[in-house]
């Protein structure tokens, strides 16, 4: 009985070390979003954002039109976040530079 009692309380250890480092890893993403070059990316988003809203709300595009800029802007925020992800929750300048081409691209087709 010694024996299966100390095993389970390595067991325990094990996942209380493994719930620690996953907790220090959900710290580290939530610093690294105000990472400057994510925050400007981020913010790029927050403001086209709401430039679609506006253009819909004024006419000057369908809700279909809105409906996929939305889309195309999503998909350049979870682009954002994978990179980040894969780089310890930092984008890199060149990252950067492909994330606002796209956001260029999106930008053009709101003022249409």
């Amino acid at each position: 009985m010694i024996r299966s009692s100390n095993a389970a309380r390595v067991a325990v250890a094990a996942l209380a070390l493994s719930l620690g480092a996953g907790l220090t890893a959900a710290s580290a993403e939530t610093w690294a979003q105000a990472h400057p070059r994510r925050a400007q990316v981020n913010w790029r988003l927050a403001h086209q954002n709401a430039r679609i809203n506006t253009e819909l709300k004024e006419g000057e595009i369908t809700r279909g039109q809105a409906r996929a800029l939305h889309r195309q802007d999503r998909a350049v925020r979870q682009e954002e976040r994978d990179m980040a992800s894969q780089n310890g929750g930092h984008i890199t300048p060149a990252d950067q530079r492909v994330l606002n081409q796209q956001e260029n691209g999106i930008s053009r087709e709101i003022g249409r």
